[in-house]
């Protein structure tokens, strides 16, 4: 499998992994090809998943931009077509609690407005007619322990304090009664505005309208190298150039090694790994008393996330591989239907009928950054550390708005870049290193 971290390209125009989306969602829309010749552009997007679409939507609609999008292979062939499909309103692995300790009360709320304003204008697109079978709403967070609870309850009571914002909070019996006898949860706090909905027709559905608005985007075009020039870029691709006074990287997890100086050594890819499951029969569901579509996740170090997909198969998803080279071993989906199995243990002869991963962008201080650099004229936006589905809409927008040279709220998501790993090399035995001490706390604390 494709590997970041080693790999200098993801590819030219493959095809999209074997996953439950790709199978359901029916025929993708229909991309400007390949790019052939050369083209001029004021604006070049490399990277067509959610934020490199939604910036070439809001610099088309709300600034007359026309980007050109280079994509090395599908739309939203990377993970943003991958991922489990939850939209919430979260903000990298940063609490908010600890932003308000680094950052002030301020900056804390203002982070929570853009996050806020991510999941508004999902919704705002989804209306629009990108059918993208929106599931109902609700986001359980599950105490995998009974003495997780306590923090959840405080976690309930610092929301409603600060946002004024109502959570639920439920019993280990309200949880296995109403919603589902998850024989690992031990209790929940539920939030109103999380939901699920199929990630890879929402990223078509974002192409159709950037390419109704005039943007052009270009599949099967990596780009192979580029240059700085007098006035802008020049970006080749196998069989184009595009010159270009400016240029945004929207490639985030599948950033390829070595891709660009600005971003070296800044982010860190991991896989996460999802399996779904055959159909449940109506009998199954009643006896894993399954009520519920909600999405839902637990409160491991090393958390697992799942929900029922609307043809009533169960989405399970968790870490997976550390490298690509041992992205494919079976040991990985194995694991989660076994931790599956745990939760609903009437399910014991429920099989996976697909399975895939993908990488998500870390960041070294947890949040995302969307950023300009002065001197380079260049744009990114990445490191949404697995909660991007939501926020990649509004960092796109905010993207398109710096591109046009409007200033962005003083917040270190926008203000600040990607700061760098220390001892870069050895990233992924640090990473390594977290998950043991992940499997340790979540088994013994």
């Amino acid at each position: 499998m494709y590997d970041p971290l080693h790999d200098v390209s993801p590819g030219i125009g493959e095809p999209y992994p074997d996953s439950y989306w790709s199978t359901i969602s029916g025929k993708s829309p229909v991309s400007d090809g390949k790019l052939v010749g050369e083209v001029s552009t004021n604006v070049a997007i490399i990277g067509g998943g959610f934020t490199g679409l939604s910036c070439a939507l809001h610099l088309a609609r709300n600034h007359g931009i026309n980007a050109v999008v280079l994509e090395a292979n599908q739309t939203a062939w990377g993970c943003s077509g991958r991922n489990a499909g939850f939209v919430l309103k979260n903000s990298g692995r940063m609490s908010f609690s600890e932003m308000e300790k680094r950052w002030g009360k301020q900056v804390m709320h203002a982070v929570h407005e853009e996050m806020s304003q991510g999941v508004d204008l999902v919704n705002r697109l989804i209306d629009e007619g990108i059918d993208c079978d929106k599931q109902s709403s609700g986001y359980l967070k599950v105490a995998h322990k009974p003495n997780q609870m306590e923090p959840l309850i405080a976690l309930a009571k610092l929301q409603q304090k600060r946002f004024g914002y109502q959570v639920d909070v439920l019993t280990k019996e309200q949880v296995r009664s109403d919603y589902m006898n998850d024989k690992n949860a031990y209790g929940a706090i539920r939030f109103h505005d999380g939901f699920g909905l199929n990630p890879l027709k929402l990223a078509w559905g974002y192409q159709k309208f950037s390419q109704q608005a005039g943007a052009t985007i270009h599949s099967s075009s990596p780009v192979l190298n580029w240059r700085k020039m007098a006035n802008g870029y020049e970006l080749h691709t196998p069989q184009g150039i595009v010159k270009a006074d400016k240029v945004v990287i929207a490639t985030n997890g599948y950033t390829p090694k070595g891709f660009h100086s600005l971003i070296q050594s800044r982010t860190l890819p991991v896989l996460s790994q999802i399996i779904v499951t055959e159909p449940l029969t109506d009998s199954q569901l009643e006896q894993a008393n399954i009520k519920t579509n909600q999405v839902v996740m637990d409160t491991r170090a090393l958390k697992y996330y799942y929900r029922k997909l609307p043809d009533n198969r169960i989405l399970f998803g968790g870490r997976g591989a550390i490298t690509g080279q041992t992205a494919n071993d079976p040991y990985y989906t194995q694991r989660l239907l076994a931790v599956l199995k745990t939760s609903f243990p009437s399910l014991q002869q429920v099989n996976i009928a697909y399975a895939w991963s993908g990488w998500i962008c870390m960041s070294l201080d947890d949040i995302p950054h969307v950023y300009h650099n002065n001197e380079q004229d260049i744009f990114y936006a990445m490191g949404y550390c697995g909660a991007g589905l939501s926020f990649s809409a509004q960092a796109g927008k905010r993207l398109a708005e710096r591109v046009a040279g409007k200033e962005l709220p003083n917040i270190p998501l926008y203000q600040t870049p990607l700061p760098k790993f220390p001892l870069a090399p050895l990233r992924r035995i640090g990473q390594w290193s977290y998950f043991q001490y992940g499997k340790f706390i979540d088994k013994y604390w």
